[in-house]
């Protein structure tokens, strides 16, 4: 009786072993390693855990308006955790009626991972960059930092806080309070479907996905937007084979670095922005003047590499970078203040 189960029972399970293989044999079982010479998953990445009470007094900063001179913004206002870090406006409001912010508000998620901070790159990390904004009078235009430093000590709330994060005589300091605001954003920091294709799960991502990973390889976007975040590490001139605000059809043509370097070889550099999530992000570009993703990626092609991508390219390419969402969990979405 055995040996006849054994003859049934044989067959199913090679028919069965055949059929899981046909499903996971697309064609591209050779494009994973190529991958990771570009890409790295962030479980790969020696990531430290930030202080809990840090964290906490972080998010709090984060959220609240007290951090704006009129009391009109916070820093969640801009980068709002309800829509992947981003307001998806094409400048930001400011706390003052009527002002807005001279530059597209980049998502705070993942940006701990970027080299460098802001679009010209002149801040080193999350908690440089933390305090620039709130002394910007088109954003939170906070006078300087003694009168945020002031108005916080007057907060009960703050006084505990503070104290618990922060083993200090004063306690309550700008330093400490970018530090902080640091610390939760190095929290923000999910992970994806692609992420689990790079640690091995080539059935993380569909066919779609891959042929367009290929393109994106393929067609020289690597150049610039690797590594883990897929991006932020360099600045790079903005339409290096041609002037980008032909083809975006920007309203003002933004020198970039320039203005602050006045270097003329640095005209039009910007930093390279990650990818991450950049399906939910627009609109794109550091002046936000283009809303459609299919239409970025069409003008890099043809700025940074001097091609024109077909639409199947481009199609796939955009359906690559859908598999670089991740959202963050729905309790460090809500504001601890209406907790």
């Amino acid at each position: 009786m055995k040996k006849y189960l054994i003859i049934f029972i044989l067959p199913a399970l090679i028919a069965c072993g055949n059929k899981q293989k046909e499903k996971s044999n697309d064609g591209y079982e050779d494009l994973h390693p190529i991958a990771t010479n570009f890409f790295q998953p962030i479980s790969s990445l020696d990531l430290e855990t930030p202080d809990a009470d840090k964290v906490n007094l972080g998010k709090h900063l984060f959220f609240d308006t007290r951090l704006s001179g009129e009391g009109n913004i916070s820093c969640n206002s801009c980068h709002n955790l309800n829509t992947y870090g981003v307001d998806n406006e094409r400048f930001s409001p400011g706390d003052a009626p009527g002002t807005v912010g001279g530059r597209n508000s980049p998502t705070v998620f993942h940006a701990a991972l970027h080299k460098m901070q802001f679009w010209d790159g002149r801040a080193a990390d999350v908690e440089e960059q933390a305090g620039g904004p709130i002394l910007n009078p088109l954003e939170h235009n906070i006078k300087d930092e003694q009168q945020l430093v002031d108005r916080l000590k007057e907060v009960d709330l703050y006084l505990e806080l503070f104290s618990k994060a922060y083993d200090d005589e004063d306690p309550i300091t700008f330093d400490n309070l970018t530090n902080a605001i640091g610390a939760f954003e190095r929290t923000l920091i999910p992970e994806s479907r692609f992420d689990k294709y790079l640690e091995g799960d080539q059935s993380a991502l569909n066919t779609n996905e891959k042929r367009g990973l290929k393109a994106f390889i393929d067609s020289g976007c690597i150049t610039c937007h690797s590594g883990p975040a897929l991006g932020g590490q360099m600045l790079q001139k903005f339409g290096l084979f041609h002037d980008y605000w032909k083809h975006t059809e920007s309203e003002a043509v933004d020198l970039g670095l320039y203005d602050i370097s006045e270097r003329e070889s640095e005209k039009y550099f910007f930093k390279v922005p990650g990818l991450r999530n950049i399906v939910h992000t627009a609109p794109y570009f550091h002046d936000g003047s283009v809303q459609d993703l299919d239409d970025s990626v069409r003008i890099m092609g043809k700025l940074q590499r001097n091609v024109d991508l077909s639409d199947e390219e481009v199609n796939d390419i955009v359906a690559f970078l859908g598999s670089l969402s991740s959202d963050i969990p729905e309790d460090v979405k809500q504001s601890p203040f209406e907790m």
